[in-house]
C-alpha cells in the first residue's frame, strides 16, 4: 500500500482523522497476514514500513514504529502524510535445541 493520506477535514476532528489513518493502516495489515504463504511452517508476513510528510521525505521505520510516527509527522502540522506498507514472505528464524545452546556456553 502507498497512500497519501490527508490529516485534516473541515467536517471531522482532527483526532478522529488520524484515527481513521490508523485504521486504515491496520485493515491492510491484517487482510494482508490473512493471505496464504508459500510455506506456513517455515515463513511469516513482515512489513517494510516507509512514512513521512512527502514521498521523498519519507523515512524506513519498523511496523511496530508506524503508528508512533504517525503520530509524529501529525505533530509537525502537516496537512498531509504519505504511508507506504508492503508485505513480504519472510522465513522464521531457526530455533537452537537445548543441546547446542549448552554447548556453546
Amino acid at each position: 500500500m502507498k497512500k497519501i493520506f490527508k490529516l485534516t477535514d473541515e467536517k471531522k476532528h482532527e483526532d478522529r482523522v488520524l484515527e481513521a489513518v490508523k485504521n486504515d493502516i491496520r485493515k491492510y495489515v491484517k487482510r494482508e497476514k490473512k493471505k496464504n504463504l508459500p510455506n506456513k511452517a517455515t515463513m511469516y508476513w513482515d512489513f517494510d514500513c516507509k512514512i513521512g510528510a512527502t514521498a521523498d521525505d519519507a523515512k524506513v521505520v519498523e511496523y511496530e514504529a508506524l503508528i508512533k510516527a504517525l503520530d509524529e509527522v501529525k505533530a509537525t502540522g502537516t496537512t498531509e502524510c504519505y504511508v507506504e506498507v508492503m508485505a513480504k514472505a519472510v522465513d522464521k528464524p531457526l530455533k537452537e535445541s537445548p543441546e547446542e545452546a549448552e554447548e556453546e556456553v
